[in-house]
């Protein structure tokens, strides 16, 4: 059971607007949380609504940035900068690693 959850992959979206400053810190800071938490295995989609503004119906985007977790299921969703890591986490579901 503990090598299942170990190899277990996350798919996540990020929808932005443009290169906004929100943009750029919630994409850095998705990418720590990533490195130290999930590292070798994740895989992060960026989507600027600028350029395709139809994808946003999809994952109904109100608001940008928001986060989107595709994968695992349950789809959870988090909006803002992503500073707040606990929150992120948290809503993510992601437990921090313990060695």
């Amino acid at each position: 059971m503990a090598a299942k959850i170990k190899e277990e992959s996350w798919e996540l979206r990020l929808y932005v607007a443009g290169n906004t400053p929100r943009s750029i810190t919630a994409l850095n800071n998705l990418k720590k949380y990533c490195e130290e938490h999930l590292k070798g295995r994740y895989k992060i989609e960026v989507i600027d609504l600028l350029v395709q503004p139809q994808l946003a119906a999809g994952d109904q985007i109100l608001a940008v940035p928001t986060l989107v977790r595709k994968v695992p299921e349950p789809i959870r969703k988090i909006i803002g900068d992503l500073s707040n890591e606990e929150k992120v986490l948290v809503g993510l579901n992601i437990r921090p690693v313990s060695i």
